[in-house]
């Protein structure tokens, strides 16, 4: 018989991506899953793209200011997602649901437990959320992507699961030189995120044009490429991109990368080992971020830089610790260093979760 999975994911890529992930291998051993997702979501086209089902619930999240009109609307919209997610359960008759992360999580995992339906979250950072925070007294099991520095009942570290390409063969002599640049030269990842990230793209500027001897793929996010792209002009050794659908292969071909310290960007830099310049968001929830990257740098794979005035000056010395003399060796100690993360393997990730939730 086969059972059948529900899964709550949205949001940002972070609480998306793991569901999606976790989706595809459920549907690859034939099993019935349906994603709940909140009412437009962008996610709702890659689901449509992959042929993969979901349902809308109008749902938001907790209003961070005082505003009444906001906290009334909060109410309004929360029990009417509570409405929407039974029909939803009574419709589709799963056997599990599951939650990857932020508000859209709730709805699901408090109305499946109270319809005796088995639950499951997943929290892919160091610091957990509110949301699953709350959604943890609900579930029958809590699977963390990385180590927390505190004690979750019913737990059990799985990682984050990753997309499938990240396992693809890359050519990187054809990647590089697809993107004007050379395939003998070390080469450096820039990447602030899907959206970009103005402080960081104007501080990876100035440490570029200090770094000798190396050439950069510069992943900008859409509303900065056309600055960015003219902050570069004339400079042949730095690729410049609003954004690309081949991360995976740009992330095996670097020699170094310098990102944001989301969850699942960490986790692609765990299953590639790329040594990391980690400049955690200033702004999540709780710091998560800087918690996330203080694990890989605790660990000797990453260094990690705060965003503040002093950004774009902790950068160049960052580079210039990994870039001049010496710093091949710096960059072989940092890549071996993955071996003693005791962190299961991303790739393998939502097959142990699938297996979890079937036992379930």
């Amino acid at each position: 018989m086969n059972r059948r999975f529900i899964i709550a994911s949205g949001g940002t890529g972070g609480h998306f991506y793991p569901g999606f992930a976790l989706g595809k291998q459920l549907r690859k051993q034939g099993l019935p899953v349906l994603f709940i997702v909140r009412k437009n979501d962008p996610a709702a086209q890659t689901l449509d793209a992959h042929k993969l089902r979901y349902k809308e619930i109008d749902f938001m999240g907790l209003p961070r200011s005082v505003n009444p009109v906001r906290h009334l609307k909060f109410w309004g919209k929360f029990v009417k997602s509570l409405w929407q997610t039974r029909a939803i359960l009574k419709q589709f008759r799963p056997d599990v649901a599951v939650g990857t992360g932020g508000y859209i999580s709730f709805p699901l995992i408090f109305t499946a437990h109270f319809m005796g339906i088995k639950t499951a979250v997943h929290d892919s950072n160091a610091r957990l959320g509110l949301a699953n925070k709350i959604c943890g007294k609900f579930a029958d099991l809590f699977m963390l992507g990385l180590p927390v520095d505190r004690k979750v009942k019913k737990s059990v570290l799985t990682s984050t699961p990753i997309r499938r390409e990240f396992a693809d063969r890359v050519d990187r002599a054809a990647l590089l030189e697809g993107l004007g640049l050379s395939p003998d030269k070390k080469t450096a990842l820039i990447v602030g995120g899907s959206q970009g990230a103005k402080g960081l793209n104007e501080a990876v500027a100035k440490t570029i044009k200090t770094t000798n001897g190396w050439q950069f793929v510069h992943i900008t996010g859409e509303r900065w490429f056309g600055i960015m792209k003219e902050e570069y002009a004339g400079m042949n050794n730095v690729a410049v991109l609003p954004y690309s659908h081949e991360i995976y292969a740009i992330m095996k071909t670097a020699d170094l990368a310098l990102c944001r310290s989301g969850a699942s960007t960490l986790a692609e830099l765990i299953y590639c080992r790329v040594p990391a310049v980690l400049v955690p968001f200033p702004h999540a929830a709780a710091d998560h971020q800087y918690y996330n990257a203080k694990i890989l740098q605790d660990a000797g794979c990453a260094l990690v830089v705060r965003e503040d005035k002093n950004l774009a000056a902790n950068l160049q010395l960052a580079f210039a610790d990994l870039t001049k003399r010496g710093g091949t060796r710096k960059l072989s100690a940092m890549r071996r260093a993955y071996n003693g993360l005791k962190i299961p393997n991303p790739m393998t990730a939502s097959k142990e979760i699938v297996k979890l939730l079937r036992n379930l």
